[in-house]
């Protein structure tokens, strides 16, 4: 594991997990296991969880030190997902991954932003900030998920209303924050659903519980982000600078400028997002 910088910005009583993600390590999730399977250390000592620190704590992950090196200048990717590949970074199965085709990065690493399972198709983001990937993630920010969905039947208005209030599937409740129908015929019908969450499978599984099978899937929004329609299937560009500092300031989090911004710019200039790629998006609550 290559090393990473302790950047002193980071005032006194940071959780671990949080210094460590901002670090572009990985998300919060994943600093939180390698926490608990002893691969950090503070001040020389084995971290754990619920752990705070500050600048002048010596932070070490795999035996190596945090301190004397460069962060990367925070980046987001749009990729558009093809199907039959998986979002693991290395699959025990021999399966295409989504970070075959990624660029890669010195310093730290990509971070997918929530997943999409092996059939489905579509928008999906990676970051190298931890903490960017936490707060898209988590429910509290209040971020939905838009899909593109395919089923073999039409839904009636019991089903809609099914979906909307909420249905219980395998002991989990879950729910649509908005069901549309596009249009259709025969065994295809098109509709956009909404949700707030992305638990495992859960469109299929909502689906399968009104007695609907689903045919495609295809995430085409997440939050303010969608998938612009000049991405082609396997593809991904660099988001443009602005649409960074706008999704930054969405989230009420420090935007990167100046050099360290241009810097995000490097990563093949011909892969940056040919045009604005952000909708209008309500304000977030506030945590």
């Amino acid at each position: 594991m290559a090393s990473q910088q302790f950047n002193p910005e980071h005032s006194d009583g940071e959780k671990l997990q949080k210094v460590l993600a901002a670090q572009g390590l990985g998300s919060r999730r994943q600093m939180e296991k390698w926490i608990t399977e002893g691969r950090v250390r503070v001040n020389g000592a084995p971290a754990h969880l619920g752990q705070r620190v500050s600048a002048q704590d010596q932070l070490e992950v795999d035996g190596q030190s945090l301190a004397g090196r460069r962060v990367s200048a925070p980046q987001i990717l749009l990729l558009n997902k093809a199907g039959g590949t998986v979002c693991s970074r290395r699959d025990p199965e021999k399966r295409p991954t989504i970070f075959d085709q990624l660029p890669r990065l010195r310093e730290s690493r990509w971070i997918t932003v929530g997943r999409l399972d092996m059939a489905t198709t579509g928008l999906l983001l990676l970051t190298n900030d931890g903490e960017l990937a936490h707060k898209l993630m988590h429910p509290s920010t209040g971020m939905d998920r838009e899909y593109a969905v395919r089923i073999n039947r039409k839904l009636d208005d019991d089903a809609v209303r099914q979906l909307l209030s909420g249905v219980v599937v395998e002991g989990e409740q879950m729910r649509f924050s908005d069901v549309r129908y596009y249009n259709g015929s025969d065994n295809n019908f098109w509709y956009h659903v909404a949700l707030m969450e992305g638990k495992n499978r859960e469109v299929r599984r909502l689906f399968d519980a009104v007695g609907a099978a689903v045919s495609r899937l295809k995430r085409v929004r997440y939050g303010p982000v969608i998938l612009p329609s000049w991405l082609t299937v396997g593809h991904w560009a660099s988001m443009q600078l602005d649409d960074l500092r706008r999704l930054y300031k969405l989230l009420r989090m420090p935007a990167a400028t100046g050099a360290e911004a241009q810097a995000a710019q490097r990563l093949k200039r011909s892969k940056v997002a040919k045009t604005s790629c952000l909708v209008p998006y309500p304000d977030l609550p506030e945590r």
